[in-house]
């Protein structure tokens, strides 16, 4: 049917199909500058690839010798990380300390009585005060859970509450300090002393304190006093040992100097050569001077069993000035003792200690109130360090040891060892990533530069997708010598020596493990082409061992000073990152390379476009014509019918 002639639908001559193919020849340039345009723009594609391997290896090389190389981060290690754990930066040495964890700080809790479900809470201002820090906010009177939502609106990262089903109809209300620390105690006022009253949270404290000892006691020097009273440190634990305590350094009239320097007159004279008659006497020998004491640890608490233990000690101070402790913080684990008196021994030579108002303050009933139900109680953290302690408001503590911070968790009498070392995970983490990067590197670049199906089938981690994209790379730069010598250097820069403090013992990567036939161990295990592309093998054992033994030595092996200017001029990192620098730097090698494709795929663009205006006129100028010629045809046609029926005409005349 199509090749049925229908006038007026159909050209006679299947004019379309003639100048179709006549196009299709014509067409052959422009296809060929536009696949030309095609393979430009993957070649620049190649290249930006290649450049971010280039750059992702350059920055790992950096990494392991700029400032923030990982051979200066620092790791702590607890003998027990659930009693006290340890963080430390880059500015902590590397040294061991021994902690004992005597408390961890706490902020007051405070548990209701059961309360039914139907307590109000009444309409008043509610005032919570934690030390120096406090909310106070209206409350309109409501159910007890509008009045936690409030409170934990107000206050945040200060306080807190919460309901504790009890049992089917009643809860226990249950309001605690986000404040640590023994001077943040947390304190009811307003209406919310009542409230605590109300739901049996609080209790009234009948006596808040009493006098112990009013007058003043002075202590001469050397000398010993005892103020007795009798308490039970267990039924105690929270109250305060106040008092108020004065020295008075006593001067001397008569200075060593004098004492020592001339001897008697008359002693002097007796038994000369002016009077030989008279009786000789020895010669006068100065006393030794009294070695003066000063020691300020005067104050302890005696006990039933005998046993005493230390107050802190005092400061020097005609004024008298207020001391306060803790009965629980000065007993320590003597707190289910008795305490029967205090005791004032005053070793110095020449200074009197004068101490009165001595009073017992039930601290737990501050205002004349106390906690009924506490799950906790506010107090410090006590740690020792070495034997020194340490008493901070929170757990966490920074400012002992430069660069360490440590995290009481827990109680505990063990020592506790933190151990400040390299962190070797870190530089072993390095380390990995920077041969990683250099193999991907070394795979793209076998892969651009060899027409040989084998470097791809010998990567064997990749998918079949990106093997697939890298047959289409396959050998697409093989005869390009810039990136065969990079290749080539970047292998002898992984194969060659480089000074160290160890010297010979430590001047090559495979010495820690780190080469192109390290698993093999250089055994007969055959022929391996593989092995001959430039890949590095990790052997994690080795590796690991010498982290261990010789990690600055490694440091060394990567990036060093070698003429002391404190600039990095040697090592394996340096010379990877020297050797990547002139591809990846602005202006390098790979953006001259690409500006170079830009210009090409440029000039191919514009002869497609003039390709495209001149077939298009071409296919005007064919239609043209073959249509002049089909018209002619078709006029000769109607010509030659016309005459044919002129002659029918003629004959039948």
């Amino acid at each position: 049917m199509s090749d049925i002639y229908v006038p007026g639908l159909k050209s006679r001559f299947d004019t379309e199909k003639l100048v179709e193919g006549l196009m299709k020849v014509e067409r052959i340039p422009k296809e060929r500058s536009e696949k030309q345009v095609e393979h430009l723009q993957a070649e620049k594609t190649y290249w930006q690839d290649l450049s971010r391997r280039m750059s992702t290896l350059r920055d790992s090389a950096r990494f392991l010798y700029s400032f923030q190389n990982p051979f200066n981060e620092q790791t702590v290690n607890s003998s027990d990380p659930s009693v006290l754990s340890g963080t430390s930066t880059r500015e902590a040495v590397a040294q061991e300390f021994s902690f004992t964890v005597k408390q961890i700080a706490q902020a007051d809790r405070f548990l209701s009585d059961p309360i039914e479900d139907s307590f109000t809470v009444d309409e008043g201002t509610y005032t919570f005060s934690m030390g120096k820090q406090g909310i106070s906010f209206p409350f309109r009177g409501g159910s007890l859970r509008e009045f936690i939502e409030i409170l934990n609106r107000r206050g945040r990262d200060k306080i807190g509450g919460s309901l504790i089903a009890i049992q089917p109809g009643k809860k226990s209300l249950l309001i605690e300090s986000r404040i640590t620390g023994a001077e943040n105690s947390l304190i009811f006022s307003d209406a919310a002393e009542a409230l605590g009253l109300r739901s049996g949270m609080l209790e009234q404290v009948k006596e808040v304190s009493r006098s112990l000892q009013e007058e003043v006691l002075m202590v001469e020097p050397g000398g010993t006093a005892f103020i007795p009273f009798n308490i039970e440190g267990s039924s105690v634990q929270n109250a305060i040992l106040q008092f108020e305590i004065a020295t008075k350094v006593q001067q001397n009239t008569v200075s060593s100097e004098e004492q020592t320097e001339f001897p008697p007159e008359d002693a002097a004279n007796q038994g000369s050569d002016e009077n030989p008659a008279a009786t000789a006497i020895p010669s006068w020998t100065p006393l030794e001077p009294v070695a003066q004491v000063d020691d300020m640890q005067v104050l302890y608490l005696t006990y039933s069993d005998g046993t005493n233990s230390a107050l802190p000690p005092i400061v020097d101070s005609n004024d008298f000035n207020t001391y306060h402790y803790r009965f629980i913080d000065v007993a320590g684990d003597k707190i289910d003792k008795t305490i029967v008196s205090l005791e004032i021994v005053n070793k110095n030579t020449h200074r009197e200690v004068s101490i009165r108002n001595l009073q017992f303050i039930d601290s737990e009933g501050e205002g004349g109130l106390k906690p009924r139900n506490p799950v906790s109680v506010a107090q410090d953290a006590v740690v020792t360090m070495e034997g020194i302690e340490i008493t901070r408001p929170t757990n966490k503590i920074d400012d002992l040891i430069p660069g360490l911070t440590i995290t009481a968790r827990s109680p505990s009498d063990k020592p506790i060892q933190l151990k400040v070392e390299p962190d070797r995970e870190v530089v072993k983490d390095a380390i990995i990533s920077l041969v990683g990067n250099y193999n991907r590197l070394m795979a793209d670049l076998n892969v651009l530069t060899r027409n040989d199906e084998r470097v791809i089938q010998e990567l064997s981690y990749l998918s079949e997708e990106e093997q697939a994209d890298l047959r289409k790379r396959l050998g697409i730069f093989m005869g390009d010598s810039i990136l065969s010598q990079f290749k080539t250097s970047l292998q002898r820069a992984a194969a060659a020596t480089y000074p160290t403090s160890a010297n010979r013992d430590l001047a090559l990567l495979a010495q820690i493990g780190i080469g192109t036939d390290i698993r093999g161990g250089g055994s007969s295990s055959g022929y391996d082409p593989a092995r001959l592309r430039g890949y590095l093998e990790i052997n994690e054992k080795v590796l690991d061992e010498a982290l261990q033994t010789n990690l600055p030595a490694i440091a060394q092996l990567f990036g060093s000073d070698t003429n002391g200017d404190f600039i990095v001029d040697s090592g394996i990192a340096y010379a990877f990152e020297t050797l990547a620098k002139p591809f990846v730097e602005i202006g390098g090698i790979i953006a001259l390379k690409s500006g170079t494709i830009d210009s090409q795929i440029s000039q191919e663009q514009r002869r497609v476009e003039t390709l495209e205006r001149q077939l298009a006129l071409k296919e005007a100028s064919l239609k043209n014509q073959y249509g002049q010629m089909e018209g002619a045809y078709n006029r000769m046609e109607r010509m030659s019918s016309s005459l044919d029926q002129f002659s029918q005409q003629g004959n039948t005349r």
